[in-house]
């Protein structure tokens, strides 16, 4: 495929990503609601539609990210083939990693709907489910997609490929979300800066989207 090409799928697959990632996330969160495992697991069985929906989104997010980082790879490997290869399975690996977590989604629903022979005594689906709860909460995946996302948004501003302080919103937001997300997820950092440190990459995502379907990206520049 041509650079405008894969550039034009890059654009519409962040904007998908973006969609995708968002709604998933909110009905994730509306089907987990409840204080305590039990009322957890009672709002999973009455939300059931919407966990299976919740991960196919999720899913549809895990390939979204796989695209992106091919065709990412496509436009930035004439700058630099090492760090696109690097940048490039680090998106890969976002989307694996990402499919293995929010398989948990469906684990707690058979935990909280299944009547067969199986399903394991209430004293140890509760304990299963909250491990289960738990361990969504350290899906590391969000640190794979930080660091494919710095290294992408280097190549791009040491190409000139797009414009100067749009490349640069991309490095220094996704740089700031791979140093903080790590300790985001073994409790170092806590608290509204979570979120407000994922502000930034959602900007640059949404602008990047909007350059790459209109203006594409110029050649690559040696510098």
């Amino acid at each position: 495929m041509t650079r405008t090409t894969n550039a034009r799928i890059a654009g519409v697959t962040y904007l998908f990503y973006i969609v995708v990632v968002i709604a998933g996330t909110l009905l994730f969160a509306r089907t987990t609601s409840g204080s305590g495992v039990a009322a957890q697991l009672a709002s999973v069985a009455a939300h059931a539609a919407e966990v299976r929906v919740a991960y196919l989104l999720g899913l549809s997010a895990c390939f979204a990210a796989v695209i992106l980082g091919v065709t990412l790879y496509a436009i930035t490997r004439e700058q630099d083939p090492d760090l696109a290869m690097l940048a490039l399975i680090c998106r890969v690996a976002e989307g694996v990693i990402g499919a293995l977590f929010i398989s948990m989604a469906l684990a707690r629903l058979w935990l909280a709907t299944a009547t067969d022979q199986d399903v394991p005594d209430a004293a140890a689906a509760r304990t299963l489910a909250a491990f289960l709860f738990k361990a969504a909460a350290w899906n590391p995946s969000t640190t794979f997609f930080a660091f494919g996302s710095t290294l992408f948004s280097w190549l791009l501003l040491r190409g000139r490929m797009v414009p100067a302080a749009l490349a640069w919103l991309g490095v220094l937001g996704s740089g700031l979300l791979a140093l903080g997300h790590p300790l985001q997820l073994t409790g170092l950092l806590s608290g509204p800066v979570t979120w407000l440190m994922v502000l930034p990459v959602l900007v640059f995502e949404i602008w990047l989207a909007g350059w790459l379907l209109i203006k594409g990206v110029a050649p690559p520049r040696r510098v």
